[in-house]
């Protein structure tokens, strides 16, 4: 068991490549280990691991962010393990309430650079009260918008029990769709979101 386990979330970073950070694939275990994650088609990906770390935990891990990847492959395209498919559906992006607001201009510019098409977008969602929310993959869903694509994937997955409330948070602001998520700098989205869910957890403690 690797007893610390932390994902990069900056596409800044030496240890790893640039493709792999700008898709959130980088990990480092007890502060010296390395494991990075490469999704090559919609529903595989290749995994570079040092040979001192439980690889098999490091999936569990990715997929916690990834359910739609089931494939994994070593370096030499040997496959480490498989998980049975999972059922995705197509959504008129329209059709999809986020659970957020801010879209942080950075990660969009990361986005656009491994995303080709409409295909390639697969988010999880929920049912409430009969409409579909989304629990991540926001900008995906705002750079599909800029594209003008008009669907994408999607899972279901299980919400937090922080979902709804994030829900009728985004609809007081006037985020009924992902039409109407607000593009920010990346300073602005860390003062602004992170606050937002700092001060939302912290009232309910």
């Amino acid at each position: 068991m690797c007893s610390k386990i932390q994902r990069i979330n900056t596409y800044e970073d030496d240890r790893f490549e640039k493709d792999i950070l700008k898709q959130h694939g980088a990990f480092v275990i007890d502060g010296k280990y390395k494991c990075s994650f490469r999704i090559i088609n919609k529903d595989s990906s290749m995994v570079f691991f040092d040979r001192e770390i439980d690889v098999l935990e490091l999936i569990d891990e990715f997929r916690f962010y990834s359910e739609h990847i089931i494939n994994y492959y070593d370096k030499n395209m040997k496959l480490i393990k498989a998980f049975q498919p999972i059922k995705t559906f197509y959504i008129n992006i329209k059709d999809i309430q986020p659970s957020q607001f801010y879209v942080d201009k950075d990660k969009v510019k990361a986005v656009e650079t491994f995303i080709g098409n409409e295909e390639e977008i697969c988010i999880p969602v929920f049912k409430l009260e009969g409409y579909f929310v989304s629990l991540d993959g926001h900008t995906r869903l705002y750079y599909a918008v800029t594209k003008k694509y008009s669907r994408v994937r999607a899972y279901f997955s299980e919400p937090g029990d922080y979902l709804e409330d994030f829900v009728a948070e985004a609809r007081k602001r006037h985020v009924y769709s992902p039409f109407d998520l607000s593009l920010i700098s990346h300073k602005e989205y860390e003062q602004k979101w992170n606050k937002f869910c700092d001060d939302f957890f912290k009232s309910k403690k």
